[in-house]
């Protein structure tokens, strides 16, 4: 026997775990209005944080994905260091910002040139050299000769030679990175834990109108306070994306504003607050519509609806505050019926009612995202199609239009996300709208596809020796003779019609 035994070797092996390089975290921070947002949008390489001359827009912690001289990182773009405490919205904003340091590889420290070192930004230099954090100086907005001098103060800082840069102008960009590079060849990304699956997240948008809750639910899902919550009405402003692993699924939370009446919506900031809800409900493939137990269904929460339904999106309707009803049970069969008669495009969608502060019931989301999103994705076979039209057909034919019939013949599924169908039928600019109704509301209701919208594209049965070149919708144009035209022989009078009289 050799001296090695093949069953310790296997049990060694097992017990040791894989090895992986994980993304180092780059935290940009500084005191409001420095550019940080700006130099997080030059660095991730595409507009993704709201920028504005406003002081305080970023709130909440944002992460992207970005590329370093061919290496992954993650960026994190930070609220504006203000020197607050108590319950104050900038208080919690610090906190926030805080924790971003705390968890980051390197801490980008940034300060307006053009301004000059303040007093805000020797406090908070204090707090980052404090930390023990990798930090490099960025001296911002250097694009001009008015930030020579306030560059040269940031020595006085006491965290190494400023990086002279122009976010909003692309200058200094080269250096920057020189600069992080060589603070991250310090620093042990490696871990201990193993790759994650490759099964692509689920990305759920949560919707709603301002002060609904959404991120108050998106805290208490990953059950720590990773978003700022308050009872002030508009905290959110950006669409915040988290990547968590939800009871063994891995998930995208999108937290996003709270979207007004677009007549009250006039500012220009919560304009780009209204465009980047949009686009992270695009992004998504599961919404979650929340509303308020106190006041739901209100006409905003049917706009943001249609919304979902025109996007494509699969949808739940999730109902927060529900500690606050009393009597739970006849509320619960009042919104079902609401919700089935003021959302009939979403016939069958969920209905979840919980309490976003307190946790309770909020376990039971994650079933009813599986469920509609498993519908939101399904294939149906072409002849089980097929088999369904002749019977829905044979039950009730679509109307005659002008005294002529209209034949559907054939029924296919042409893709999914939404599920979307496409059927040929004789004169298909003639079927009526009502009976694309009926076919739709019958593969909702016989496949089981509840709260997911359904496209069925209408179009006609080509006939291959007709040459005549027509346009969906519109008539082929016909040659006007004299006379009446049978089968193309011309009836007209004369010598013709009485030939053809006497046949």
């Amino acid at each position: 026997m050799s001296d090695t035994d093949p069953i310790e070797l296997e049990s060694a092996g097992e017990s040791e775990q894989p090895m992986r390089t994980r993304a180092p975290r780059i935290a940009v921070v500084g005191r409001p209005n420095v550019g940080k947002s700006t130099l997080f949008n030059r660095m991730a390489g595409k507009k993704l944080a709201i920028v504005d001359d406003t002081p305080g827009v970023t709130r909440d912690v944002r992460e992207a994905r970005s590329r370093l001289r061919g290496h992954e990182l993650t960026l994190m773009d930070t609220a504006g260091f203000e020197n607050a405490r108590g319950d104050k919205i900038e208080a919690r904003m610090r906190a926030q910002t805080e924790r971003a340091v705390m968890d980051a590889d390197v801490v980008l420290f940034v300060y307006d040139a053009r301004a000059g070192v303040t007093p805000l930004d020797r406090i908070f230099a204090e707090f980052v050299r404090k930390s023990g954090k990798p930090a490099v100086l960025v001296a911002n907005k250097c694009e001009s000769s008015a930030g020579d001098a306030g560059a040269t103060e940031g020595y006085s800082l006491g965290m190494g030679d400023p990086i002279e840069v122009s976010a909003e102008h692309n200058i200094g960009m080269g250096e920057l990175d020189d600069a992080v590079e060589m603070e991250l060849r310090g620093i042990d990304l490696t871990e201990q834990e193993p790759d994650p699956t490759g099964e692509a997240p689920v990305r759920i948008a949560i919707v709603g109108r301002p002060n609904a809750g959404k991120s108050t639910l998106v805290n208490t899902l990953i059950g720590e306070d990773r978003m700022l919550t308050g009872p002030e009405a508009g905290v959110t402003r950006d669409s915040i994306t988290v990547d968590y692993n939800w009871q063994g699924r891995r998930v995208q939370f999108h937290d996003t504003a709270g979207l007004r009446k677009k007549a009250k919506v006039n500012e220009k900031l919560e304009q780009m607050s209204v465009s980047d809800t949009i686009r992270a409900l695009r992004f998504a493939q599961v919404v979650i519509l929340l509303m308020d137990a106190t006041s739901p269904f209100d006409k905003q929460d049917l706009q943001l609806a249609s919304l979902v339904e025109r996007e494509g999106r699969a949808m739940v309707i999730g109902v927060t505050k529900w500690d606050l009803v009393s009597n739970k049970s006849e509320a619960s069969q009042a919104l079902r019926e609401m919700a089935g008669r003021l959302l009939p495009q979403f016939g069958g969608v969920p209905v979840v009612m919980f309490s976003g502060l307190t946790g309770k019931s909020v376990d039971r989301l994650l079933p009813a995202i599986e469920r509609v999103h498993n519908d939101w994705s399904a294939k149906i076979k072409t002849s089980d199609l097929n088999e369904w039209l002749s019977e829905k057909v044979s039950r009730h034919p679509p109307p005659a239009v002008a005294g002529r019939r209209i034949k559907p013949k054939y029924i296919s599924q042409t893709k999914t996300r939404p599920p979307t169908f496409v059927l040929k039928c004789s004169r298909a600019d003639k079927l009526p709208t009502s009976y694309k109704r009926y076919l739709v509301n019958g593969l909702r209701e016989d496949f089981g596809l509840p709260a997911v919208p359904i496209r069925l594209y209408v179009k006609s049965d080509e006939n291959p020796y007709d040459r005549t070149v027509r346009k969906q919708g519109f008539e082929p144009r016909q040659k006007i003779t004299k006379g009446r035209d049978y089968g193309g022989v011309k009836k007209g009078r004369g010598r013709d019609a009485r030939e053809d009289k006497a046949r």
